[in-house]
């Protein structure tokens, strides 16, 4: 089944899908802002942009709710734009491919777009109907959360009246959160020369492929696959053993998301050649092994390549994969006031190879206490600085502090057990969501985060459960009606 299916059942789906149509990557957001701008023009809405390029979209109340609390709907406009290798997409104009399987809406090879494509949808839906009833509804798209949240960062401190804010960005059906993990990133640059390759060697090609990849902050403490890690550490195994010499090593995209793919390209004397062919099938026995559970898929391929023209050196190799493998990554501490809450967590995100002979790696942490967050952040680059290579840190953001005694955390609350007649419950998050930034612009907003279930997200295999999408939207019209 098709989304254009599916929409006649809800208009949810119908502006979902027109959301897939339009390309959004982070920093690039001008072809939605444009969509959203024309759909507030055809419903006749108010609308404004701030200096960040964050937009608002303006509807009165209902007759006889105009003194009832102006309330803000809030998502962000930009997507993750992950690929399977070997898929053939460009995320700046091609659209995303929705289907249908089952109870899910997944796309092909891509990411979905669902965070928070679902929560813009949900916004258009509420603006575009005649059959609510409401007060005031402020809905703030705020642009690049997923890269750097710099249109939370640069939001005006006047663009808003409201002071009750929905944030639809969560993942999870049934939870209501009310604090998130503040976070930063850990640049680390590598300078190297080049050396000409040995002429007795036979060059290989090595990849990590068919991990799940996932969202470095909700799925950090799941036992996902790093493909970074894994690559890296087959390389150091072989250097011990056959004192290989890199070529190129690259792997993972983005700073939120766990890599899921990595290749490097290294040369080796051709009398090792059957004896490296038996350790890469053993290594990838092992690896398997250790992820049949948590990465039943994982992938890795060894194939004979054309001969680079250089090398590293061999101290910059023995830097790179020493600092590599000693970079941590994972989950670091759980948080002693919410059981099962992930504390503090490091990602390495990513390595490249990058013109001006650099080699560029970015790691994020993440943690609900400031002083464990910059503390983290100082341990990956103390590794790193050791092996001499250059480090910054950028990106940094608050957290949101939990606020038990929110009134909009009771209504929603009080709401949700009446149409499902179960308790909800109530969580903090350990990946990072705007809500800190907004309360240092707006220390006064009351704030809460719900959504549908989503899964995978940041990664190719996201997916939005349908029938959760249903109960999120009858939530929210029920919380709607009943502010005050």
């Amino acid at each position: 089944m098709s989304l254009i299916e599916l929409s006649d059942s809800h208009p949810i789906w119908k502006h979902f899908n027109n959301i897939c149509k339009v390309p959004r990557p982070s920093g690039k957001e001008e072809k939605i802002i444009e969509f959203l701008i024309n759909f507030s023009k055809e419903n006749k809405l108010a609308y404004s942009l701030d200096e960040a390029g964050n937009l608002l979209i303006k509807k009165s109340a209902s007759p006889g709710k105009e003194n009832v609390q102006t309330v803000i709907l809030q998502s962000h406009v930009d997507m993750v734009c992950e690929k399977n290798m070997g898929t053939k997409h460009n995320f700046e104009s091609d659209p995303i491919l929705p289907v249908v399987d089952g109870n899910w809406i997944k796309a092909s090879g891509t990411t979905l777009g669902a965070d928070d494509g679902i929560g813009v949808a949900s916004q258009m839906a509420i603006l575009e109907a005649s059959d609510l009833e409401h007060g005031p509804i402020e809905c703030l798209f705020t642009i690049d959360e997923e890269s750097g949240m710099t249109g939370a960062k640069g939001l005006n401190k006047d663009f808003l009246k409201g002071k009750i804010l929905l944030n639809l960005d969560s993942e999870d059906e049934g939870e209501l959160y009310i604090g998130c993990a503040g976070g930063l990133d850990t640049v680390i640059t590598f300078q190297y020369l080049k050396e000409k390759t040995p002429e007795t060697s036979q060059a290989f090609k090595i990849y990590v492929e068919g991990l799940k990849g996932g969202h470095s902050g909700d799925e950090i403490n799941k036992g996902i696959g790093n493909s970074i890690k894994i690559l890296n550490r087959y390389l150091s195994s072989i250097d011990l053993k056959f004192q290989i010499r890199l070529h190129s090593f690259n792997g993972g995209n983005l700073r939120n998301a766990i890599p899921r793919e990595a290749q490097a390209v290294f040369v080796i004397d051709r009398k090792f050649e059957d004896s490296l062919i038996q350790f890469t099938n053993q290594y990838s026995k092992t690896v398997t092994d250790e992820l049949s559970v948590k990465d039943p898929n994982f992938s890795l391929k060894i194939e004979k390549t054309k001969l680079p023209e250089f090398v590293l050196p061999v101290e910059t190799q023995l830097k790179l994969i020493s600092s590599l493998y000693a970079c941590p990554h994972g989950a670091f501490t759980m948080s002693s006031e919410i059981p099962g809450l992930v504390e503090t967590s490091t990602n390495l995100a990513s390595i490249k190879f990058i013109p001006g002979n650099q080699i560029k790696v970015v790691t994020s942490q993440r943690s609900s206490r400031d002083s464990s967050k910059e503390d983290i952040a100082q341990m990956v680059a103390s590794v790193f600085k050791l092996a001499g290579a250059r480090v910054k840190h950028s990106g940094d953001y608050p957290g949101w502090v939990p606020n038990q005694n929110s009134e909009i955390l009771s209504i929603t609350s009080a709401a949700y057990k009446d149409l499902f007649h179960v308790e909800p419950q109530v969580k903090a998050i350990h990946a990072g969501l705007e809500c800190g930034l907004f309360l240092e612009k707006y220390p006064d907003w009351d704030m809460i985060s719900i959504g549908p279930t989503i899964r995978g997200a940041h990664s190719p295999d996201e997916k939005l459960d349908i029938e959760s999408t249903y109960k999120f939207w009858k939530l929210l019209v029920e919380v709607l009606e009943r502010i005050q």
